[in-house]
Parts: structure tokens; sequence; C-alpha cells
């Protein structure tokens, strides 16, 4: 694979040939992969008037990558296994002819009820095989699939609906969670009485309930694929036209329809997925735990996995179910060799002790991910010592649901950083950091907004039928720069180190300071399995540090942790970052996949209790009220 980076002086080499000659250098790793007609030009763009443009004139389709390429060779080679939430049911494989075939089933299920080329297709399913068909279905006839975690409530899946005026939705009867049953197709019902353009909806049997299928509208999966046949002509599409919608939370309230484009975001998913998991060879078996619903699940659990010929595994339940040494043993069990998880997971296991871990060996474990958060040192060394046996290296990996693919990363075994230091930016990715007024930070080392200031293919192309959105909040803030919305350190040797988001970032006496490096501080303590730390208005000070804090039940004497968690702080950054108030919570608002949710702890620390918003799609709603009755 020419363009996989083995050595630190070949990165640095593409890094800087990224720089010198970018159009270049990504059009030399888009020749890698199969293209119907070829570009016209490499790329196009404007961050004023925001308008990004990659290959365009090219066409192709992304599954004929994913897919059919990969057939001579690897056709009898596993492409999919899927582990059930129980772990006395039967796995599931399939291989890359297998998986082909199940696509094509699906695309001929969708072709039969009228989706054409375009269509919104909205797929609400838990993590079963099916779930991978109707993405990869979708791309293959050149719908555009719009796929919503199956957590979300009816009310979250109807707004996402009409947004992105789907006409088609494909659910199952319900989903395993642990011990629990959800009815998934009573929320899809539910959703319908709000969102009424949906014109025909798949219902998968996963539970073996009696379907309930509404006559003229409901059709069963297990029906319906009797009448297909397994080849389906992948459809032709342009580079830049929309491969799906990814909705993600906004400042407003209202989701946000994130858009992704076929070209562009095929060639830096690959990219990114060969390089920093340094998957240099067919077969390679990767796990991912994200959930489909997310941008990770669709990057490198599908799309990314695919296209390097690798074999991924998708995983339906929980990591602490039917006991917490669940995740080791599917490690075991499926001979997995990169593991990508959240530090969530990660401190939620680390909370169950070490006695799971012990009784599995990992022998196969060669590269460890972290993604979704900057990862604590704390859980860093955990993960290293008890997971990876102190062979493993870790990416930190940072990027978001618009980027497309990993931006500021470690590649593994090829460069390195300090634990909690997402490391260097891939090649092809110039960042930069600037001040509140827009300028940069040229120091070797310094602290800022971190922003992008060049292109890159898998990045996003809009906000979902609303450009003036996409302008407000990407391009506004920093005229002529993508705005990540994050701050930064740029650290010695170029190293990047991720603050959280900018509103993260508290003005202690006129000290910023990063929520995740005080986090970092507090969890070190002994007994604290996670925190949670935001700015409140502050007479004297301007910001006082407000620290929500999650513990184990090691302590003996509670009052003691307070003085802990003072005294950790003011040594492990000083005594201007010491909080001035700590609330002891039994758990902290997340979504469901497990970013903790500042915004509401910040309003609550600042008294804004009856303005919190919609609050029904957290992980734990509850836990809110439990949290405001114990404010301080």
């Amino acid at each position: 694979m020419s363009f996989l980076l083995k050595t630190p002086a070949e990165y640095q080499e593409a890094y800087r040939q990224s720089i010198l000659h970018p159009e270049a250098f990504w059009e030399n790793i888009a020749n890698a992969y199969t293209w119907r007609k070829p570009w016209n030009d490499v790329l196009s763009w404007d961050f004023h008037n925001p308008n990004i443009s990659w290959f365009e004139g090219a066409t192709l389709n992304i599954t004929e990558n994913c897919l059919d390429r990969h057939i001579e060779q690897l056709g009898n080679q596993p492409a999919l296994i899927w582990e059930p939430n129980d772990p006395k049911e039967q796995s599931r494989q399939f291989t890359y002819s297998e998986l082909l075939e199940e696509v094509n089933r699906m695309a001929n299920i969708l072709l039969a009820l009228g989706v054409k080329t375009g269509d919104r297709v909205c797929i609400y399913l838990p993590m079963i095989p099916e779930l991978s068909f109707a993405v990869l279905a979708c791309a293959r006839i050149g719908a555009i699939h719009s796929v919503v975690f199956a957590g979300f409530s009816a009310q979250s899946l109807a707004d996402r609906i009409t947004d992105a005026q789907a006409e088609w939705v494909i659910t199952a009867d319900g989903q395993y969670r642990g011990a629990k049953q959800i009815p998934l197709k009573a929320i899809v019902d539910e959703a319908l009485e709000i969102s009424t353009g949906v014109k025909a909806v798949v219902v998968v049997n996963r539970l073996n309930w009696p379907l309930h299928l509404k006559p003229g509208r409901d059709y069963a999966y297990a029906d319906l694929i009797k009448n297909v046949t397994n080849f389906c002509e992948p459809v032709e599409r342009s580079s830049e036209d929309i491969l799906f919608i990814l909705y993600t939370s906004g400042s407003t309230g209202k989701p946000k329809g994130v858009v992704h484009t076929c070209g562009g975001y095929m060639v830096y998913a690959g990219y990114t997925f060969a390089n920093v998991f340094q998957c240099d060879a067919p077969g390679k078996i990767f796990w991912c735990t994200a959930d489909i619903g997310w941008i990770t699940g669709h990057s490198y659990l599908l799309y990314g996995a695919l296209l390097q010929g690798a074999t991924t595994v998708m995983f339906e339940g929980i990591p602490t179910w039917p006991d917490a040494g669940r995740f080791w043993q599917i490690i075991d069990k499926h001979r997995v060799e990169i593991f990508y998880t959240a530090p969530t997971a990660i401190r939620s296991l680390m909370a169950q002790g070490i006695d799971p871990v012990l009784s599995y060996s990992l022998h196969t474990l060669k590269i460890l991910g972290s993604v979704g958060e900057p990862i604590n040192v704390e859980a860093w060394q955990w993960y290293h010592a008890h997971i990876g046996k102190g062979k493993c290296p870790i990416v930190d990996t940072w990027w978001q649901t618009e980027t497309g693919g990993i931006m500021i990363s470690t590649i593994a075994g090829v460069t390195e950083a300090p634990p909690a230091t997402a490391g260097h930016p891939l090649p092809g990715i110039q960042p930069v950091l600037l001040d509140a007024m827009g300028t940069e930070i040229t120091e070797d080392t310094g602290e800022g907004n971190l922003a992008i200031r060049f292109p890159w293919p898998g990045m996003l192309r809009g906000t979902y039928g609303d450009p003036e959105r996409f302008r407000l909040s990407y391009f506004a803030t920093y005229p002529g720069y993508y705005f990540t919305g994050d701050g930064a350190r740029r650290e010695p040797g170029g190293l990047y180190r991720i603050l959280g988001r900018v509103d993260d970032v508290i003005n202690v006496s006129g000290h910023r300071l990063g929520t995740a490096e005080i986090e970092n501080a507090i969890n070190l303590c002994p007994g604290v399995i996670e925190s949670a730390v935001v700015g409140f208005p502050h007479e004297i000070k301007g910001q006082g540090i407000y620290a929500f804090v999650v513990l184990d039940n090691s302590i003996p004497e509670m009052e003691l942790i307070y003085d802990q968690i003072m005294e950790g702080v003011a040594s492990g950054i000083g005594r201007m970052a010491k909080p001035d108030k700590i609330q002891l919570v039994t758990g902290l608002p997340k979504t469901r996949s497990g970013k903790i949710m500042r915004r509401i702890l910040r309003k609550i620390a600042e008294g804004e209790i009856n303005n919190l918003g919609d609050i029904s799609t957290l992980l734990d709603p509850n836990l809110v009220g439990e949290i405001i009755e114990g404010r301080i």
C-alpha cells in the first residue's frame, strides 16, 4: 500500500509534501481507489463563503471500493463478525462475498419499495448485521442514509426524519441492551405520528416479537427478502453527491444535519484508518465499540475498515453485561488485534476493578485506540498496563462528526506522544491556534482556539437544508478558517493537547484553565472514577471552578476526599486551579455516545436550572434532577 507510513521519517516527509503540494498529495492517495470517471480538478475551495469540492467531475460508488474490488482476492475472508448482546447466543460471520450478497438483497428491497437515488432513508436499528447491510445498501443505490442511534426518543427521531425529509425508515421490532429489551418499532410508530411524510417502514424482527404492521406502510424484512436477488448494480455517483447525513447536537437545540459526500469522505476514511491503526494487510481483526449511529461507527467500524479489507467486529451489547469482563471475553474469542473504544468505557471498567480483566489473556491485541474525548492520564495508564499489557501503542485520536475522520493522533508504533496528548496532525491537516481576536499564535508552544487553515477531503460539506447555519457554525467566528470549537495547546515538538470545547476553558483571575486538565488532576485522586469541571460566575475571580465528582465505594472517610482533590489539583496544576465548589454525584449527564454534557452542568452551576433545554436524549435524564437537588 503506497500511502502507508511505517517510520517517523516517512510521516515527516508525507506531512511536508502534504503542506507543500496538497492537491498532488491527495490525488496520489485517491488513485489507490476505484473510480468510474477521473476528476477534472482535485480541489476547489473558499472558506469565506464556504464552498468545498474535492475530486470534482469524478464518479464512483463507495460500495465498489468497500466490497466488489475485494472479491477476487478476499472473497472468502471474513468481512464482518457480529457478536450478540447475550454471550450464549451464536455469533455470526460474513465473508466479503456474503456481505456483498446481503447488501445487494437489502438494496433490491429498497428499490422494490420505490427508493431512488438522492432519497433520504432513516435507519433506526440496533447493532445487528442488518444495520450494516442497510447503510451500504443505501450507498449502493445512491440513496442518502441518515442513521439515528436506536436510543433516541420518538420526538428526537421525528425531528431528524422531518429535517432530512426522509420518506423511508428501516427499523426493528426491538433491541437488546444488556438485560433490557427496548421496543423500537413502537418508538417509530410514535415518531411517525409526529413526522407524517414517511412512505414505507421496513421492520427487522430481532426480538421475535409479533410484528404489528400498518397496512400499506410497514413491511416485514423477512418477507421482503424472499422476493429479491443477491445482485444489484451499484449506482454511479458524483464525488460531491451526498453520501450521508448524520445529526449532531447544536447550541440552538435543533438537530444539526452534518453532510458528508462520496469521494472525499471515502479517500479520507480509508487513508486515516490504514495509517492510524497501521492496517497494513487484509484480514486484520479490528473492533471499534462505537455504535454506527455515531460518526466513529460510520468511519471506522464500517467504511474505513471495509475500504482497507479488514475484518470488522460489531458488538450488539454493553461492556458490563452480563459482567464487566464482556469486552475482554470478545477480544479473546475473536482474536481482536486492534481495539478502539471511548475513555468513558475505560473508566467505567476501571471502576469494576482488575479481577474481570485477569480472566482473559488479551494476547492477540497489538494496538489500542481511544476516541470521543481526551483520555485522562489515569485511564490511559490503566488501559496501557492492564489491557495492552504494556506492549500495545495507544492512539488517542482527536476528530469530530464534522471532520469525517481522525485529524490529530499518533500513528500506532510510528509516532509517539505522552499520555493524554493527542499527538501530531495527520498528513494533510493544517491546524492553527488563534487568540480571541483571530490572530494566529505562532510560537512553538502556545495555547488558543483550534482552527484549520486548509481543507481536507473528509470535511463536512454543509448542514442539511441550512447553508447559513453551516457558515455561522464553522466559518464565521474566524473568517478564512474552519473553527473546530475546541481549544488546544501546542507543546514542544509540535504535539497537540486538546483542552476541550472553548467554552470549557475557564478564565480564573486571568489564568486560562482547560477543564480537561483540571479533570485529569481530580481523576488521579484515590477513589475518583470521573469528574466534570465547569465555570460559574465568581465575584472576585470572574469565574470560579465547579467540580462534579463521581466516587467509587472505597473511600473510608468521605470528608477526606475534598482535601485530597484540592491538594491533587494544587500539586498537579497550581493553587489557582483549585475548585471553589465540589459536588459529589452518582453520575454525570452524558449523551448516548458517552460525551459529558458540560453545557447542562454549567447551567446548573450558574443556577439556571429552568433553562436546561431538552434533556430527553441523555443516557440517563433522571441524573439531572439528582444533580440539581444536590447543587451547592
